[in-house]
C-alpha cells in the first residue's frame, strides 16, 4: 500500500515563491538576452542626377555670324544640343532662329538663299543709316511671329541702352524687335526704339553673352567668339572703321566675360569682312571646323560637371542616412514577456 506525500507546508510554498521571484528579478537586472544584430542596410543610393543644362553664347560679328550655323550644325551632329541660347548682334539673329526650333541644316539652306538687300532698308534722311525694320520683319517671319517667351528654347538677345550704356537682356516680347536692338551697330543702323528708349548693338557691352546664358539657367556655357580683333592697320571704309571701333571698345569686356565660359570656340573668320555676305559658306565651314576641334573640351567639361553633381548627391544621401535614428531590436525574450517591470524598461 503506497504512501501519499503530505502537502507542502506554508513555509515551503513561501520559500519556493521567493526563489522564483528572485530569479525573475536577476534576469530583469541583467536585461534581455542579446539578440542577433539586424543585417546592415545597404548605403543609400543617390537619386539620379539630371544632365547639365547647356547654354550657347553666340557673339557678334556681322557677316561672320554665319559661322554660328556651322558650330550648331557640328554640335548637334555629335549629340550636343543647347538647352538655352543667348545672342549678341549677329549671334542674336542666328540664336533666335535656332531657339525657334529651326534645325541647323535648314538654317544653312536659308542662309544660302538669303538676299542681303532684303535686310538693308536705308533711309536717306537719317544720313544713310539702315533703319532695321526689314531685319525685324525678317526675324519675325522666320520664327512665325512668336514672342521670345514662346520660342522652343529659352532665348536672350543682348543690347546696349544708349542713354546709360547699360547692358539690357531681352528675354520676353517681340523677337524681331529685340534682335533689331541687339544688332543696331552704331553708325550703320539707326538706334532701335523700344518702350520710349533707344538701344544699340549689344557688342558694345557684351560681345559674347556668356553672362546672359548663365542667367537663362545654363550649367555649362559654350561661347562662340567671332569678334574682330584690332588688326594693327587703319581701315578707310566706313564699315571697316565702325567694325574696328566696336572691336576696340569690346575687347577688354569681352576677355573678362569669356573667362566665365566653360568652353570658348573661335572660328577662324578674321579674313571675312563685316558685310562679306558672299563668304557665308566659308564662314559656316570655319564654324564646323572650330566646333569639331572643341568637342573633346566640351565632353570633358560635361563629364566633370556630372562627376561634381554625382559626388554632391552621394554626400547628401549619406548625410541624410546618418541623420536618421537607428532601429533598435530588443528581442522578445521570455523574461520580458513574463515580467511587466522588464516590459516597461528601455532596451539595452
Amino acid at each position: 500500500m503506497s504512501r501519499t506525500s503530505p502537502p507542502p507546508s506554508r513555509s515551503r510554498r513561501a520559500l519556493l515563491a521567493g526563489l522564483v521571484l528572485g530569479a525573475l528579478a536577476a534576469c530583469s537586472a541583467r536585461g534581455p538576452a542579446p539578440a542577433d544584430p539586424p543585417p546592415a542596410s545597404p548605403p543609400a543610393a543617390p537619386e539620379p542626377v539630371a544632365p547639365p543644362r547647356i547654354g550657347l553664347a553666340l557673339g557678334g560679328g556681322a557677316a561672320k555670324g554665319f559661322a554660328h550655323i556651322g558650330v550648331i550644325k557640328m554640335l548637334e551632329a555629335h549629340g550636343i544640343r543647347a538647352d538655352v541660347v543667348a545672342g549678341t548682334s549677329a549671334g542674336s539673329v542666328v540664336g533666335a532662329l535656332y531657339a525657334a526650333g529651326i534645325d541647323p541644316f535648314t538654317l544653312q539652306e536659308r542662309a544660302a538663299a538669303l538676299d542681303e538687300s532684303t535686310l538693308r532698308d536705308i533711309r536717306l534722311f537719317s544720313g544713310g543709316l539702315v533703319q532695321g525694320q526689314a531685319l525685324q520683319d525678317y526675324v519675325n517671319g522666320q520664327v512665325g511671329g512668336r514672342t521670345i517667351e514662346r520660342l522652343g528654347k529659352p532665348f536672350a538677345a543682348v543690347a546696349t541702352r544708349l542713354d546709360t550704356g547699360d547692358r539690357v537682356v531681352f528675354v520676353r516680347g517681340n523677337t524681331g524687335q529685340a534682335v533689331r536692338a541687339s544688332s543696331s551697330v552704331p553708325g550703320v543702323f539707326e538706334p532701335a526704339r523700344i518702350g520710349g528708349r533707344s538701344y544699340v548693338d549689344g557688342g558694345v557691352v557684351s560681345p559674347v553673352p556668356v553672362d546672359a546664358a548663365r542667367q537663362l539657367g545654363a550649367d555649362i556655357v559654350i561661347a562662340v567668339d567671332i569678334s574682330t580683333k584690332a588688326s594693327g592697320t587703319t581701315p578707310t571704309a566706313l564699315a571697316g572703321i565702325v567694325n574696328q571701333s566696336i572691336a576696340i571698345m569690346g575687347q577688354a569686356l569681352g576677355r573678362q566675360e569669356l573667362e566665365r565660359a566653360d568652353v570658348v570656340i573661335r572660328p577662324r573668320v578674321d579674313d571675312i569682312g563685316p558685310v562679306s555676305f558672299e563668304q557665308r559658306h566659308a564662314a559656316i565651314l570655319e564654324g564646323e571646323r572650330a566646333a569639331l576641334a572643341a568637342l573633346p573640351r566640351i565632353r570633358a567639361s560635361i563629364a566633370a560637371h556630372q562627376r561634381t553633381r554625382l559626388e554632391a548627391a552621394r554626400r547628401k544621401a549619406e548625410e541624410e542616412a546618418a541623420a536618421q535614428p537607428a532601429d533598435v531590436d530588443c528581442g522578445d525574450s521570455w523574461v520580458r514577456r513574463l515580467n511587466p517591470f522588464a516590459r516597461d524598461r528601455p532596451c539595452g
